[in-house]
């Protein structure tokens, strides 16, 4: 029944020719055996698959898809038998399309089997399912970004979006592939977990999902990594800051250990401890009481001993002065041994007695001789007006001198509190303009005040001195040591009544010691002042190196402030240490900023080697000094960033403001600024006046020089030269030497001038002025040529060159220096700032906060060479923006955006390899603002501003 049923289907299927194949083989024929089934398939997209079966031995196979056959025409078959066995292979393929699938709608998936037929039987394959291959774009979960502690855990979830065939999910760090290690694991539920979180881990992680359809990626997420910052060890104790009495040690310690890092927070608490001290004085020996006398001995002498012991020297104190030894004579002078032969012929004695006072008759005649004829000397010169005390000048060379108080009835009379300016001077303050206010020089209205130096060089040839004896390098010098309390460590006396000591000018009494302009009571202040709002500005008191810039945003909207700059110019009441730097007053009081200022302020410190203990100062409402910080600490308060010839000052609160130091060692120095300047004498025409001024090499110094030479129609006669003074207590020297000996003559005594240690050290930017007065033999010589020589003993020497026509028709009337746009007070808004605002805006943005790259404002410091001190910007709301404040005032002259350009660019290159697709959309913002930051050497910030707006 059953073969019946089967040989009636095979019929319906199997061609004639099959039937035969059949019944030939039908003796050792078996069930078809499939060698290759379907294989279950996903359509992608629009292409059709295909499936294959294949049997042994088989007369037909025949596909079945959805509980239906496959049409004949739709199958492609081949056939070809087995050389092993001689049994028939026969392999079918059919096509299916996209369309065939989405057009059936079952309960379960499209399928299709494979059915083949021999002479016993049929068999059928494995049933393959067809589906259409997708993938969603939406992530069912994001990864996010997160900041992580050093050592603690991260975990990123992510869940793939859905598809068919379901989506395999790859790790991405920075773009690369990640693997699974012992510390991170990517397998578990497609999440990314790492056991203990390393600096290297900091980048941008991105989950990757893909099937065979197509890859999606997830939002990046960006890992930081950061550091808290941890306190070094204390370094030791220093050494009291005193070598006798009460003092200061201190101590200090680092956040290095480890160093905040990507936003990690500051060290709590304070770098530098400071503790009271007690140096132990040196004591110095004393007696202990004598011994008793000893016995009379055969020479009639008895002797005691005493010790040094009452107390003992110690720590370099002094020994005991006197002799420890005592002797007497012990028979008050009766004693009677060896009479013979210490006694003396009678006639022996009287002689020497009569020697004795002849001579001593001689010396008091020849002293009452000396005497007369010095009084009669001086009475003659008495037209120059001042009493010299020591005749050791008339034999020429450096020797101090002393002035008497002028005789009764001179209305110039001298103050001991005067400096020692030994020509007339008076009082002025117009000021001048400088190209540049930090470094160069001044610049008159007026052409005769700075004629341009001759480009001709001329050799001088020495000439002998006739009265004075000096030699072709100057005379033998001679050094007056200050007083050793003026050194070291603030230990210098008030200096405001220090007795003028200097050397004898040859001027007429009616001219010797005017008042000096330094001395007057008071002078009217240099001040500034401009209306402020919300844009920002910048106040500069021209000509002196002094500026303050308000930041943008510093003033509230829609509120307007008169702020003002004043320059002190009365005399400073800080004796104990050396004003470097004028005192600088801004306000109003009360003025309320949401950021602080940058005040720029020019100082005389060689800050170059650590000689100097430099304090930023603030004067209270009762007129007292206090400290605000030292230059060397950190500090909240303010910040302090000291260069070689200005100070730039983060300033919160509205004062006066100076800069102190106070010398550490004897190499301590300041900077001078050496000039000469050179006028006819208006009483005499054949005479001519050589004017040297030495002040505090800061251009506010420089600015009184300017307007008393200017009025009196001086020239600058050569440029102006810098002269290092160090704190060694030894004075500054001048002397004028080859000058044309048959063409000029010196009044006598002026050739050889002198300061002392405590005026030059003490002069609080005040000039010290001496002059020459040079007078020719004849109206044709025309020329002067000689050079002056300023020299500190035991120190620098800087010799003024001077050769110039004292001919009024000779001169040029080109002025050396030349200066623009020098009488601008203010500047607001866009002009005021050499960044425009959008880029400063975007520069905050990017930096202000901390992010995988390390791209934070403390990178940005780095950069930019502002590295000390960072727990001030770390308490400001936008440390960028305070940052790059310091950064205007420190390039306020240059007008140069190189540096900033290149500290951005700087930091695109380094992190250029491991940007992602968003961090690289940051770079090229980044990258962008630096190439046009580049391009903006020369063009004006209201173009730069509308640019990038």
């Amino acid at each position: 029944m059953l073969r019946c049923l089967y040989s009636s289907q095979m019929s319906c299927f199997l061609s004639p020719g099959s039937r035969s194949d059949a019944l030939q083989h039908g003796t050792s024929g078996t069930l078809p055996h499939f060698l290759q089934e379907p294989d279950d398939a996903y359509i992608v997209k629009s292409n059709p698959i295909k499936l294959k079966c294949r049997a042994r031995p088989a007369l037909q196979i025949f596909f079945k898809c959805n509980g239906e056959w496959v049409h004949q025409s739709q199958h492609q078959s081949q056939e070809h038998t087995d050389e092993g066995t001689g049994l028939k292979i026969r392999e079918v393929m059919i096509n299916v399309s996209r369309q065939q699938v989405e057009d059936f709608h079952g309960p379960e998936d499209y399928w299709c089997l494979c059915v083949a037929w021999s002479h016993l039987g049929t068999s059928k394959s494995r049933k393959a399912t067809v589906r259409i291959a997708y993938l969603r774009k939406n992530f069912e979960q994001d990864p996010q970004g997160r900041e992580v502690p050093i050592k603690g855990m991260i975990v990123l979830h992510c869940r793939p979006p859905e598809g068919v065939p379901v989506a395999e999910v790859e790790w991405l760090k920075n773009e690369e592939p990640m693997g699974s290690d012992g510390n991170i694991d990517t397998r578990a539920d497609h999440n990314l977990i790492i056991q203990e979180a390393r600096l290297s881990d900091s980048g941008n992680y991105t989950c990757l999902a893909s099937n065979i359809v197509a890859k999606r990626r997830s939002l990046t997420a960006t890992v930081v990594i950061f550091v808290n910052g941890g306190w070094s060890l204390w370094t030791d104790w220093s050494a009291c800051n005193v070598p006798c009495g009460r003092g200061v040690q201190k101590r200090s310690r680092t956040c290095t250990n480890p160093a905040p890092l990507n936003g990690g927070t500051f060290c709590e608490g304070m770098s530098v401890q400071k503790s009271t001290c007690n140096a132990l004085c040196p004591v110095d020996g004393g007696w202990a009481e004598w011994t008793e006398w000893t016995v009379c001995s055969g020479e009639c002498e008895r002797q005691r001993s005493r010790e040094c012991t009452a107390p003992e020297p110690k720590r370099g104190g002094r020994l005991c002065d006197g002799a420890a030894l005592g002797t007497d004579n012990c028979t008050g002078g009766l004693c009677t041994h060896n009479l013979l032969h210490d006694a003396k012929p009678q006639g022996l004695e009287g002689s020497s007695d009569v020697a004795l006072y002849s001579g001593l008759a001689a010396g008091v005649v020849t002293v009452v001789v000396l005497i007369v004829a010095v009084t009669l000397y001086r009475r003659n010169q008495s037209e120059y007006g001042v009493d010299v005390i020591d005749s050791s000048a008339l034999t020429g060379g450096f020797q101090s001198f002393s002035f008497k108080t002028a005789r009764q009835g001179n209305p110039l009379l001298i103050s001991s509190s005067l400096q020692p300016d030994l020509t007339v001077s008076r009082t002025y303050t117009s000021p001048i303009c400088f190209q540049d206010s930090m470094d160069k020089e001044l610049i008159s209205q007026e052409p005769s005040l700075f004629d341009p130096l001759p480009d001709l060089k001329v050799k001088v040839h020495s000439s002998f001195m006739v009265s004075l004896g000096v030699s072709e390098r100057g005379a033998e010098y001679h050094a007056q040591k200050a007083h050793p309390q003026t050194f070291p460590r603030g230990l210098a006396p008030d200096y405001s009544g220090v007795r003028v000591e200097g050397t004898l000018r040859g001027r007429r009494e009616k001219n010797l010691l005017a008042p000096h302009a330094p001395s007057t009571p008071s002078r009217p202040p240099l001040r500034t002042a401009g209306v402020l709002g919300h844009a920002g500005g910048r106040l500069v008191v021209p000509n002196t190196g002094v500026s303050l810039l308000v930041p943008h945003g510093g003033i509230a909207e829609d509120t307007t402030w008169e702020m003002y700059m004043v320059i002190n110019q009365e005399d400073s009441k800080e004796s104990q240490e050396v004003l470097l730097s004028p005192e600088v007053t801004y306000g109003p009081p009360g003025l309320d900023l949401s950021c602080p200022v940058a005040m720029t302020i020019a100082h005389c410190a060689e800050v170059a080697t650590d000689n100097w203990n430099i304090r930023l100062k603030r004067q209270t409402q009762d007129n007292k000094w206090e400290e605000v910080m030292s230059v060397e600490e950190e500090s909240t308060s303010c910040y302090c960033l000291l260069e070689a010839q200005c100070c730039h000052l983060l300033l919160e609160s509205p004062g006066r403001y100076a800069l102190v130091g106070e010398p550490l060692s004897q190499e301590a120095v300041k900077r001078l600024r050496l000039a000469v300047f050179g006028s006819a004498d208006n009483t005499n025409p054949l005479g001519y006046s050589l004017r040297v001024y030495c002040v505090d090499n800061t251009p506010y110094a420089f600015q009184e020089v300017a307007s008393v030479e200017r009025v009196r129609g001086g020239r600058l006669l050569e440029e102006p030269k810098t002269l290092l003074f160090r704190g060694n207590s030894f004075s500054l020297q001048l002397s004028i030497q080859d000058i044309p000996q048959f063409l000029w003559s010196i009044k006598p005594f002026t050739t050889c001038q002198e300061f002392s240690f405590s005026q030059v050290w003490a002069s609080n930017q005040r000039p010290l002025q001496c002059a020459f007065s040079l007078e020719r033999y004849s109206p044709a010589s025309s020329q002067l040529s000689c050079k002056i020589s300023v020299r500190q003993v035991k120190g620098q020497e800087q010799i003024l060159q001077v050769y110039t026509s004292v001919v009024e028709s000779e001169k040029e009337v080109v002025p050396f220096f030349t200066q623009s746009n020098c009488t601008t007070t203010s500047l607001t808004g866009s002009r005021a700032f050499k960044i425009p605002l959008s880029i400063r805006q975007r520069i905050c943005a990017t930096f202000d906060t901390a992010n995988a790259k390390g791209k934070d404002w403390q990178l940005l410091a780095q950069k930019l060479h502002i590295d000390r001190n960072l727990c001030y910007f770390a308490r400001q709301e936008s440390p960028s923006a305070v940052i790059l404040s310091l950064w205007e005032a420190q390039h306020q002259d240059t007008g140069d955006l190189d540096s900033l350009a290149s500290a951005l660019e700087e930091i695109g290159k380094v992190h250029s390899s491991t940007h992602s697709t968003s961090s690289r959309t940051t770079t090229l913002a980044t990258t962008g603002t630096t190439t046009r930051t580049t391009a903006t050497l020369g063009r004006s910030t209201e173009e730069l501003d509308t640019e990038f707006t």
